[in-house]
């Protein structure tokens, strides 16, 4: 990473880092804000925490709610996406005989959690096979919509795809499942700080996503979003002193996710310091941000798939910061690398020896294995051009 801007994060020199997508990376100057306020709390963590953190914690849900462009009254934070997911699908009743929809590019933690909510009703989960390679947006758009049927209550749906890194047209998706009578959850780990969100124009009835990945906030900062003819039946994962309060002075809502027992909240009071610190990064702010990664994503899938003679596999236009490259022929320890996730694993290792850090992914055929690159703005044109070599040294 030889970027200039890479100094304003801890991550390794001697790392090809291409994986932001996993789990993000917090610049150097957020974590001594984080340790500023940390240190802050365990002065007088009785003052801090029963005193001081609610009126923080409003500043802040309110200064990201502006980025989000929602009323804040609609936002809580939430420690993952994944935790938002649970809450709302572990709140709402279903009966037996109901369908839950879902498309076969959800993440596992989501759909695991969609799996077991479907059993404890005993409604019926609905698979939707949205295609890849993709020709464009309206094949993903068609596919998930031919599953709905009159027994179709919810659905939960990706806005970009963890595994295949597809952004989908959620605009278009959302208030078609509407009209139908279905309620809509928008699985938006990814999309905070890569794209330009405007969840009250979404209309969603329920989203959540990260602010640990493109937004580069500390890790354990999330958040839900929830329309407010909703928010009385939403609660959170851990039920705690919220469920039975009486005050009139906040919400249920923020009540009772704000304050699910005693937690670190440190890395959600620095979301705003984030958004701040981020949008002065470059001359043009987060419109920048997102343009910048997402033509350097761009030009290092055309620069990998050239090198590695592989087509690619969805247009630019449905992709964010994020994009997957199908992987040649190819030999790790004089083994072939071929389809299926048990023989991915020695090209990690192999990888992560090379000091390469991407995701080695296994799609069904005529896929196969394929990696995930990441661009953000430490990234520069030789990171991608170390793994192009390095793959192709493999190559049989």
């Amino acid at each position: 990473m030889s970027v200039p801007l890479a100094q304003h994060w801890n991550l390794d020199s001697q790392q090809t880092f291409l994986n932001h997508g996993s789990f993000g990376a917090c610049p150097r100057e957020i974590l001594e804000k984080q340790g500023s306020l940390r240190d802050h709390l365990e002065r007088n963590p009785v003052e801090f925490l029963a005193f001081q953190v609610e009126a923080l914690l409003n500043e802040s849900s309110h200064r990201l709610a502006g980025f989000l462009k929602a009323p804040a009254s609609d936002i809580a934070f939430v420690p993952n996406a994944t935790h938002g997911v649970n809450a709302v699908l572990k709140s709402l009743r279903f009966a037996p005989g109901d369908e839950l929809l879902v498309t076969n590019h959800e993440y596992n933690a989501c759909r695991q959690t969609l799996d077991h909510v479907a059993e404890i009703w005993g409604a019926s989960l609905v698979v939707a096979d949205i295609p890849f390679p993709i020709a464009d947006a309206q094949e993903a758009t068609s596919a998930l919509l031919e599953k709905v049927s009159p027994k179709t209550k919810f659905c939960l749906v990706d806005h970009i795809t963890s595994a295949t890194a597809l952004v989908l047209p959620v605009e278009k998706i959302v208030p078609a499942l509407q009209a139908q009578g279905v309620e809509v959850m928008v699985d938006g780990a990814h999309a905070p700080g890569m794209l330009n969100l405007d969840l009250a124009k979404l209309g969603a009835d329920y989203y959540t996503g990260n602010c640990h990945k493109w937004l580069c906030s500390p890790k354990g900062a999330a958040f839900l979003y929830v329309q407010p003819k909703h928010q009385e039946k939403i609660h959170p994962a851990v039920t705690s002193h919220g469920r039975n309060s009486t005050r009139k002075d906040i919400s249920r809502f923020h009540e009772e996710f704000h304050w699910t027992g005693t937690s670190d909240p440190t890395a959600w009071l620095c979301v705003g310091d984030t958004l701040d610190w981020m949008s002065h990064l470059l001359p043009g702010g987060w419109e920048q941000i997102r343009r910048q990664n997402h033509e350097l994503v761009c030009e290092a899938r055309k620069t990998l798939c050239a090198r590695w003679e592989t087509p690619p596999l969805c247009p630019e236009s449905m992709l964010g910061s994020m994009a997957c490259i199908q992987l040649p022929e190819m030999k790790v320890g004089g083994v072939p690398l071929a389809d299926g996730s048990t023989l991915a694993s020695p090209l990690t290792h192999a990888l992560r020896a090379e000091g390469i850090t991407v995701p080695v992914i296994s799609w069904p055929s005529p896929v196969g294995d394929m990696v995930r690159i990441s661009a953000q703005v430490y990234n520069s044109r030789p990171d991608y051009e170390h793994l192009a070599d390095f793959v192709n040294g493999l190559r049989v």
